[in-house]
């Protein structure tokens, strides 16, 4: 089959970044015999900046084309809007000068290039599949009235409804797909990751105990709480990656405790170091954010790392089932200090077999090479 995998927030292996979710999705297809391209974005979500690829990155297997995007400055901005209506009416013109694909796979969010991707596929033909990120517009019901959101469900609903099928990265989305009057056969899809070698028994057993968190740092996120936290204990060193509209409030938070290490945004080695010197990390977001699943969840336990978590449902239940970690309540410091003393008397090879059966669930491999079996056996 002639695939097309369309999302445009994915970080890049050729820019030093370690693979995400479609990125392994179309090596996986490729691996598999099918011809596969990739459409992304020429501006990084993640860094705000213009893609920097490096020109020695050995060819993946597949092709990799890039939309021209005018650039924004925050996750939620009026600028991004713009933006993303700007990269599907790009896209449109030139997927329309392409030979026709087999299949489509659309990510959502963006919800205007998926609706470009379903309005591409109806006009063609060509079997159309939504896949799940985040669900928009819901997290933004926090930030925003629900009218202005409207037209958002609009668009999220007529996408649903159009999909010949549907993968999620969560159960949560599934249930959400199916709010909005979707039928099409739907399948939940774990954030797939390499899972490196070799990094499980590295962490060190003496000195502070290092927490680690890597991410944006967002308003969905409540790094207020675990930074106040770690104030007030002695022996726990909290160590960040990532950044976002937070970061300087966050840091002002911080100053003055040397115990609290800002990274800024890393790449993928610096990351892994990072993970490396941890004894724990954490997944400090709040159950308003909607987020079901979250990469970092995956990234942790494939680091053979226990999880402080503040999300309800489906993540906390995953940690609990695998014995992979405790649970705070989001926005309560002291439920926090409660968690992690919960963790550190807890046995420590336990942990580590519990993060690792965590992250078997999450394996790139499997959850990729059956994503594809999956879309071969509705579609060929």
């Amino acid at each position: 089959m002639r695939v097309w995998i369309v999302n445009p927030f994915d970080n890049l292996p050729a820019e030093g970044n370690r693979p995400q979710r479609y990125w392994l999705m179309c090596r996986a297809f490729a691996r598999a015999g099918h011809d596969v391209t990739l459409w992304t974005s020429d501006f990084s979500h993640s860094r705000k900046a213009r893609r920097v690829m490096d020109p020695a990155f050995p060819d993946p297997g597949f092709r990799v084309k890039m939309v021209p995007t005018p650039p924004y400055g925050a996750n939620i901005c009026i600028r991004r809007i713009y933006s993303h209506f700007a990269l599907a009416r790009r896209w449109t013109r030139l997927a329309a000068a392409e030979e026709r694909p087999d299949l489509v796979v659309a990510s959502s969010p963006p919800l205007s290039l998926c609706a470009a991707a379903r309005r591409f596929c109806k006009a063609r033909g060509v079997p159309f599949v939504v896949d799940v990120m985040d669900a928009w517009p819901e997290t933004f019901e926090r930030v925003a009235p629900r009218l202005i959101l409207a037209p958002l469900a609009r668009t999220a609903r007529a996408n649903y409804r159009a999909a010949d099928a549907i993968s999620a990265v969560s159960e949560r989305y599934i249930d959400l797909v199916r709010s909005y009057g979707a039928t099409a056969p739907a399948r939940l899809f774990y954030h797939g990751i390499e899972i490196p070698s070799g990094m499980e028994g590295t962490h060190p057993t003496g000195g502070d105990f290092t927490i680690a968190y890597a991410g944006s740092m967002g308003a969905s996120y409540d790094l207020a709480t675990v930074i106040e936290a770690v104030k007030g204990m002695d022996g726990v060193r909290l160590e960040l990656a990532g950044t976002g509209p937070q970061e300087p409030s966050l840091r002002a938070l911080a100053a003055g405790y040397g115990r609290i290490v800002f990274h800024g945004y890393v790449g993928d080695a610096e990351l892994r170091a990072m993970l490396a010197r941890a004894n724990a990390a954490v997944v400090p977001m709040f159950p308003a954010s909607c987020v079901g699943v979250p990469y970092k969840l995956a990234d942790y336990a494939a680091a053979g790392l226990p999880v402080l978590n503040s999300l309800e449902g489906e993540t906390a239940r995953l940690i609990d089932e695998n014995g992979a970690g405790a649970s705070y309540s989001a926005g309560d410091a002291k439920s926090f200090a409660a968690a992690l003393e919960r963790l550190r008397s807890m046995d420590g090879a336990s942990l580590r077999a519990g993060a690792a059966r965590l992250a078997r669930l999450f394996d790139a491999d499997l959850v990729y090479g059956e994503y594809v079996k999956w879309v071969k056996d509705l579609f060929s």
